[in-house]
């Protein structure tokens, strides 16, 4: 499994100190799945995290335009902004959320 970091939306300020479109907030995704074989069916799990970081704009001086940036540079930034452990931490939520599927601890259903 390896989760998968993707950018969901941006909120920006329009002007800040003579630049143009600010990034302030981003809106982002941490996915994973995991195909197995079970009874002779494939089966996927499937576990994920959506939050909200928001980005320190106090110096621009390494300020990249708005028309340049892709997803890899923001998720380097939310990555940055929620350290390693923070990381590694919503990973492992994602890895424990399919663990929880593939070996449920609780049922619910009919015997008939």
């Amino acid at each position: 499994m390896a989760a998968k970091w993707s950018i969901r939306e941006l909120e920006y300020e329009i002007s800040k100190d003579d630049k143009s479109n600010v990034i302030t907030s981003v809106h982002w995704n941490c996915t994973d799945s995991k195909e197995v074989t079970k009874d002779g069916e494939k089966v996927t799990y499937n576990g994920g995290i959506y939050d909200v970081t928001g980005l320190d704009t106090s110096d621009l001086s390494s300020f990249v335009e708005y028309s340049d940036l892709d997803e890899d540079t923001v998720v380097s930034w939310v990555k940055a902004k929620l350290g390693d452990d923070k990381v590694q931490s919503v990973e492992n939520q994602i890895e424990s959320q399919i663990n929880k599927q593939e070996n449920p601890a609780k049922g619910k259903g009919k015997p008939w």
